[in-house]
């Protein structure tokens, strides 16, 4: 089905990346976006192969390396005393076993780097100022209809809007989503300002009472990221990435943690500290009609306890590109692309949600039998890290 009008409602990664992945399979792709300006909120992004693997298939090694960080490793270390509880080995090791690195890549270079490559290969293809709000579909063809009354015509729809994604509620309703009674706090450092050698290049989760962190280098390098998961039993956030908060109350929620965490949010700028809420929503066993369907955030919401939403995002756009090329139809294509997709992500979902539990253990004991018994090497090898969505055989 190469001669298929393809619409996307939203420039995110995910959208972006499926953008990438449909055109280079040739099909004609149109986006639009809500924004004025192209561009991405946010910090870091842990990208392992199972999602460079996609990003490397669209030819994007040299622009990944100029930015990004390669960890040597995923450690889990005691709160107050730095105790190394669990280390995940990547680096080399996970090149070798998985044919791409682990990266550390700021979510905005990241999606520069997949803006650019949409725009090279068709610099029209991309509609700013563009508010998405519903979408009429029947056997010819998916109408998408703008906030301003403008409307687009496709052959099928991918709804690649986030979290509040219009184009998820037309298709599932109204879904519930439960706060987690966790807020998360996120800032950038630059290295400059640390003590030389403060710490290795790894990405390390501090795992400690009602809270964890987890820190690692971007940018090369440059830039240090912060991410604060600490439980707020009477929260009054909202679910936004730009909602800033006092230094003071970020400081106190980490008194009595290790100097590497003192020194580390004693040099954020006090004017530069982010904090929203952190909702659950349950997976759903549907994401498709006939001619539209969903694609990360907007499909499977995933909290950020595993690092794993964005490459999520990116598998779904390769997949999906698969599925519509193999396909004789657009139903049968959205279908076998959810069927591929539906156990996955949900295992990301629910295995997010499950390792705020792990983190959490208070007894110290209690804790190193706990990550002893889960043996996340093992157990992210073989699921995780391991999937190609590249060649993965899609039934």
């Amino acid at each position: 089905m190469k001669n298929l009008n393809v619409i996307i409602a939203g420039a995110g990664l995910g959208g972006l990346t499926a953008a990438a992945c449909l055109m280079k399979r040739g099909f004609k792709v149109h986006i639009y976006e809500q924004a004025a300006a192209l561009g991405e909120v946010g910090a870091g992004v842990q990208s392992s192969a199972n999602a460079v693997n996609v990003l490397y298939d669209l030819g994007l090694r040299d622009e990944l390396e100029q930015v990004a960080v390669r960890p040597k490793a995923f450690e889990f270390r005691r709160f107050d005393t730095a105790e190394l509880l669990h280390r995940i080995p990547l680096g080399e090791n996970h090149e070798q076993a998985f044919g791409a690195p682990y990266y550390h890549i700021h979510r905005a270079d990241l999606h520069d780097i997949l803006a650019r490559k949409v725009l090279a290969m068709d610099p029209n293809c991309i509609t700013l100022n563009a508010r998405v709000e519903s979408f009429e579909e029947n056997a010819d063809g998916v109408t998408l209809n703008l906030a301003d009354g403008r409307k687009a015509h496709g052959d099928v729809l991918i709804g690649a809007d986030g979290i509040k994604s219009a184009i998820r509620a037309q298709i599932l309703g109204p879904t519930p989503a439960t706060y987690t009674g966790d807020i998360a706090w996120r800032a950038t450092i630059p290295t400059e300002r640390l003590p030389a050698g403060i710490m290795d290049v790894v990405s390390t989760v501090w795992c400690g009472p009602k809270k964890h962190a987890t820190i690692y280098y971007l940018r090369a390098g440059k830039l240090v990221n912060f991410v604060g998961l600490v439980e707020y039993p009477n929260q009054t956030e909202v679910e936004s990435w730009t909602q800033k908060r006092p230094w003071e109350e970020l400081k106190a929620d980490y008194a009595g943690w290790h100097p590497t965490i003192q020194t580390i949010i004693d040099a954020i700028d006090k004017d530069s500290c982010y904090r929203w809420a952190l909702n659950n929503r349950e997976p759903v066993s549907n994401w498709s009609t006939s001619r539209a369907t969903l694609m990360g955030d907007a499909a499977h919401p995933t909290l950020p306890y595993m690092a794993s939403g964005a490459a999520m995002a990116i598998e779904d756009g390769a997949v999906l590109s698969r599925a519509l090329e193999m396909s004789d139809s657009v139903p049968d294509a959205l279908q076998l692309y959810q069927r591929n997709r539906l156990d996955r992500t949900a295992r990301i979902v629910r295995g997010s949600t499950d390792s705020r539990a792990l983190y959490r253990i208070e007894d110290e004991e209690e804790m190193r039998r706990a990550f002893k018994e889960q043996n996340l090497t093992k157990s992210r090898s073989e699921w995780l890290y391991s999937y190609n969505p590249i060649t993965v055989p899609l039934v």
